[in-house]
């Protein structure tokens, strides 16, 4: 049986974490999971509702000390807990009771437990690293159910561990870690990955809390010492170069999540004098590629993983994948063993027997002047009277501050067929992404009744 360390990357006496009342070495949080396992009960997996990064930690590491497997909804709707309650029978919530939202344990009647801020407080440090079996099943991660019931995936120790090192060595982080400042929720693939499994198994450190607004952004990067990677997406990111000037900057930014516009990928850039890297990768799958966006559409594979091609379809498979994964994405491989992407099969359109993406058609609204973000949509049934209800037509929002749709939509001519153009580009100020920077097409749809069908534009 092999087995591999809780922490591969850290010495004990190692800052793992930053938090309101200082570091917490490795150490110290090692016993805070001991303390924490004293009090589980006997049996049940764990779902792991903590927005604290710290408190989530101690909570999963504390379940793995307990042979416990970690729960991470996509949704804290109470409908989606209650559903996952029924899939997992004797399954407890572990909260850290967030002053600034409702408790949703409370609304979906499930039992909750507590994590306390130090549940070691005056235990001496462990000085003996805790090693798990690698094929053991720790997590199961869900997608987040845009497209139907919310599917589950079960991610084994070893190869967790070997994810957290592979996204290190291609991020550079290996060599040089940072200080991770994370935008978005530790429970999705994306959070888990990239500020807690580059904690745990690529040599970083991270800030307990999860800043939303452009001021909390702010404090939490000058609560913490550099070099700082701010893990964000192109919604938060946008908001906070909005924002008034920085008196702290990262020396590292990572985008996921939704397409990043090379408009916003420079711009930011130049505003922290810092490179941008974008991860790729999916809950399926996990990270499987990075990129600098200002460099050009390729991507290159994280160290282990492939790509293996039957007809248009790729799946992803080797080093921390979990099996052969079929990937949604149009992927055409390059000659130097890089990638590019070109949209995913289910935004694959066809208009009046002219085909396109709306990924792609995203990428170039986005990419004009002033657009800080936009998303193409089509909707289910015709629009227009007579002849033109035969041919539904696409619709586009976008936030574009300063600029008018007429002039959006003659510099869109030049980039896109005139059968792709928009009717209407609406222009809004903001897109109501999730909490993870994803627009959904429920969200979009709505955004089209309140918009088109309503006559608001």
């Amino acid at each position: 049986m092999s087995r591999s360390a809780l922490i591969t990357s850290h010495a004990l006496d190692a800052v793992f974490a930053w938090c309101p009342d200082g570091p917490v070495s490795v150490g110290e949080f090692l016993a805070d999971a001991a303390a924490f396992a004293e009090r589980l009960p006997a049996s049940g997996d764990l779902v792991n509702l903590c927005e604290d990064r710290y408190r989530f930690a101690v909570g999963f590491a504390a379940g793995l000390l307990r042979g416990r497997v970690s729960l991470q909804p996509s949704s804290l709707a109470p409908q989606s807990l209650r559903q996952l309650a029924q899939d997992h029978p004797g399954a407890l919530c572990l909260t850290d009771d967030s002053a600034d939202t409702p408790d949703p344990t409370q609304a979906a009647g499930l039992p909750a437990l507590r994590v306390p801020a130090r549940p070691g407080a005056g235990r001496a440090p462990i000085t003996e690293m805790p090693l798990i079996d690698d094929q053991r099943v720790v997590a199961v991660l869900f997608t987040s159910g845009s497209t139907g019931r919310p599917q589950p995936h079960h991610k084994h120790w070893g190869n967790l561990v070997r994810n957290g090192q592979a996204e290190a060595a291609a991020l550079g982080l290996d060599r040089e870690p940072h200080v991770l400042v994370g935008t978005v929720p530790i429970q999705h693939s994306y959070g888990f990955e990239s500020t807690f499994l580059l904690a745990l198994h690529g040599g970083c450190s991270f800030w307990s809390g999860k800043p939303f607004f452009a001021q909390d952004i702010d404090d939490a990067l000058a609560a913490v010492p550099g070099p700082r990677l701010l893990v964000t997406t192109p919604f938060h990111l946008a908001n906070w170069l909005a924002a008034p000037a920085h008196a702290v900057k990262p020396q590292r930014l990572l985008s996921a999540t939704a397409p990043l516009a090379e408009g916003l990928a420079q711009q930011a850039e130049t505003a922290c004098g810092a490179e941008l890297h974008e991860i790729y990768g999916s809950t399926e799958s996990s990270a499987l590629a990075s990129r600098r966006t200002v460099s050009g559409p390729a991507w290159t594979l994280l160290p282990g993983t492939r790509l293996r091609f039957s007809g248009d379809v790729a799946s992803a498979e080797g080093g921390h994948v979990e099996g052969c994964v079929p990937l949604a994405d149009l992927i055409e491989p390059l000659a130097d063993g890089r990638f590019l992407l070109h949209g995913r099969h289910a935004d694959l359109i066809n208009i009046a027997g002219k085909r396109s993406s709306l990924s792609y058609l995203n990428r170039q609204l986005a990419g004009l002047e002033g657009v800080v973000d936009a998303a193409f949509f089509l909707p289910d049934e015709p629009t227009g009277t007579g002849n033109a209800a035969a041919v539904t037509r696409l619709v586009a929002f976008a936030v574009a501050p300063g600029r008018n749709a007429a002039d959006l939509l003659a510099e869109l001519r030049e980039r896109v067929d005139a059968i792709f153009l928009p009717r209407p580009l609406v222009l809004l100020p903001a897109l109501p992404r999730n909490d993870t920077g994803k627009l959904t097409r429920d969200a979009l749809a709505a955004l089209y009744r309140q918009e088109v069908l309503n006559g608001r534009s």
